[in-house]
């Protein structure tokens, strides 16, 4: 457990309230419980030796191993191959429902395909991020687990394990093992279970196998409600899933990524807490949604976004840029100093300072997609509407001012081009509801505010020398964000500033088809070391060519980007010069812009016959 796997070299599973990471030697390396932002109980993503794992693997013998979903469900499927057989591991966590619980399940089960192999399960928690010691407690069919916080059960499937007997099983203050041996068709497993309220029970392989059905059928019922029938199907319906896996499902708030602290340099210290609901990511999946058909979960967020806009106008305060799944806005950012990091790579941090920053774009993104449901029928309630009106009051009050930016530097506010833009975006999209349905709202303001902002971005936000938009106000700095100003109708695709804009990208952001969202080292932001290239952003490139009439610039670059997801279809944040993923894993601005990529570029190609 020494050596870290690379971060593409996991699959997700999860309950719709939290998940887990699972690396291709069958490690639960990351889980949090009972939820999300919860603490981590196996870390060893973050330190190998000190953070925790559970592992499931072959045992004194030679392999390779492959991981993939069964088709249609994010059920993951380790395959072990040696000399001797070839054994499968499924893990599955059955879908826990809209209720909040701490109870949730973790299933790992084990069948052999052909031949015989022995394996070791070896289960070495660690509580509270490794701060809080735990007892273990042993019970005639598993153990207990308890911490101050925290408990869970562990028991293999009975009468299913050869030679899996107590003398097998060894427990100490590393946790719990044992090994035992499958032969060709026989099945085991062991089940976790969190804030089990009775004593632990093995479950029978059938009921193991009835389990996994159910989990099977549910998944595939769901992604049968995808209404993409494009070139890119089975891709646009995984990053679906890996969304719906990121949602937690009494609220509808969407994580940017079940991780925290996944480096965007190795090494560095550009290591963030994403297990939270940023408005951003969580507006961009409106669209999505909306796209595939998936409505109700499109409802289901607009209602969490509503209530944070009420909250805000009852204080007479903006919106902050991110909140707790359950919208709580406390997220104060603590660093782990008793953790390494991945591959060293520290600070580790918990939690998000960038919570307090004003960032002006998400008033854009947030009415966006309070538009798009509008005209997909999602209408907003009175009082919804009315706080949504006084929002853009108060956006007009306060738009013309120095924010921190859509990538949350930390090197001092400055006046953003991207801020200002979304902030047009804003008042454009609530002029249009307001017209569409009638409301009230102050149409002539935001009207005026409008125009007035559009009239700076063009004057202000676009430097001659450059012949481009630039990242703030008097600079000559580059920023990707702003590849989505076309698609925003912000400016026509074809409007010479435009298209000499996208000629300055092409050449100073742009390596071999992927995109950096700046350059660090031109526009200092607080932080030492570089980072790769964002995911996000070459998605939006895509889009860019596309609607400059590029398409097939665009369908290229977009088929290299596919090149860049694990196996199972996953994609982190940020693509390493070496062309590993890193960031934190598997990241929702990755995968949202990728489905909106897929359709628009689908409907462009349709076009062209």
């Amino acid at each position: 457990m020494d050596s870290y796997p690379a971060v593409e070299d996991h699959g997700l599973i999860g309950d719709l309230q939290t998940a887990a990471l699972i690396s291709t030697d069958g490690t639960v390396d990351w889980f949090c419980a009972p939820r999300f932002d919860s603490p981590s109980v196996f870390g060893a993503l973050l330190d190998r030796r000190n953070g925790g794992h559970f592992q499931l693997s072959p045992d004194g013998v030679d392999y390779t191993s492959k991981q993939l979903y069964l088709p249609g469900t994010p059920i993951l499927i380790t395959r072990f191959h040696s000399a001797d057989g070839v054994g499968e591991l499924l893990d599955f966590m059955p879908v826990t429902g809209a209720e909040a619980t701490d109870r949730h399940r973790l299933i790992r089960l084990v069948r052999m395909v052909r031949g015989s192999m022995r394996f070791r399960f070896h289960c070495h928690p660690r509580f509270n991020y490794g701060r809080d010691p735990y007892e273990l407690e042993v019970h005639p069919e598993g153990d207990v687990f308890r911490s101050a916080t925290m408990s869970f059960t562990l028991a293999a499937f009975k009468n299913s394990l050869r030679e899996f007997e107590t003398r097998n099983i060894k427990r100490d203050a590393d946790g719990v093992s044992a090994s035992f041996t499958l032969h060709a068709g026989d099945i085991g497993g062991v089940t976790l279970e969190t804030a089990c309220p009775h004593a632990p029970r093995a479950l029978s392989t059938d009921e193991a196998c009835d389990l996994l059905a159910e989990t099977r059928d549910y998944w595939r019922r769901w992604v049968s409600g995808s209404r993409y029938k494009g070139r890119w199907r089975e891709t646009v319906e995984r990053s679906a899933m890996t969304l719906k896996l990121m949602t937690y499902a009494p609220t509808g708030a969407l994580v940017a990524a079940p991780t925290a602290g996944l480096p965007e340099q190795i090494g560095g210290q550009r290591n963030w807490d994403y297990r939270y609901t940023w408005i951003r990511d969580a507006s961009f999946s409106v669209h999505a949604l909306l796209r595939l058909g998936f409505t109700d979960e499109a409802e289901k967020y607009l209602l969490w976004l509503d209530a944070r806009i009420r909250e805000a106008r009852d204080g007479n305060l903006p919106l902050q840029i991110m909140y707790r799944i359950d919208g709580s806005p406390d997220l104060p950012e603590e660093v782990l100093g008793h953790l390494e990091g991945y591959r060293g790579s520290a600070p580790v941090r918990i939690g998000n300072g960038a919570a307090g920053q004003l960032q002006l774009d998400i008033y854009g993104e947030a009415l966006v997609s309070l538009e798009l449901a509008d005209r997909n029928g999602l209408i907003a309630p009175y009082e919804g509407w009315r706080k949504t009106a006084g929002l853009m009051d108060w956006l007009c009050a306060h738009w013309d001012q120095p924010e921190d930016g859509i990538w949350e530097t930390r090197s001092g506010r400055q006046d953003f081009t991207y801020g200002r833009v979304l902030s047009w975006v804003a008042l454009d999209r609530a002029i249009r509801i307001a017209r569409r349905r009638g409301r009230p709202g102050d149409i002539a303001r935001w009207s005026a505010e409008r125009d007035a902002i559009y009239q700076q971005v063009m004057t202000r936000g676009f430097n001659q020398e450059r012949g481009a938009f630039v990242q703030h106000y008097g600079s000559d700095i580059l920023d990707a964000s702003l590849l989505a100003m076309p698609g925003l109708n912000f400016i026509s695709p074809t409007d010479p500033m435009w298209e000499s804009t996208l000629r300055a990208m092409d050449t100073g952001l742009v390596s071999d088809s992927l995109v950096y969202r700046y350059d660090p080292r031109a526009s200092p932001d607080g932080l030492a070391g570089t980072e790769g290239t964002f995911n996000m952003c070459t998605f939006w490139y895509v889009q860019a060519l596309a609607l400059a009439g590029r398409i097939d610039d665009a369908r290229l670059t977009f088929e290299k980007m596919l090149t860049y997801s694990n196996p199972l279809g996953l994609y982190s944040e940020e693509i390493a010069p070496t062309g590993e993923q890193i960031g934190n894993f598997p990241q929702a601005f990755s995968h949202l812009s990728l489905i909106s990529t897929a359709a628009h570029l689908d409907d462009l190609l349709d076009q062209q016959g």
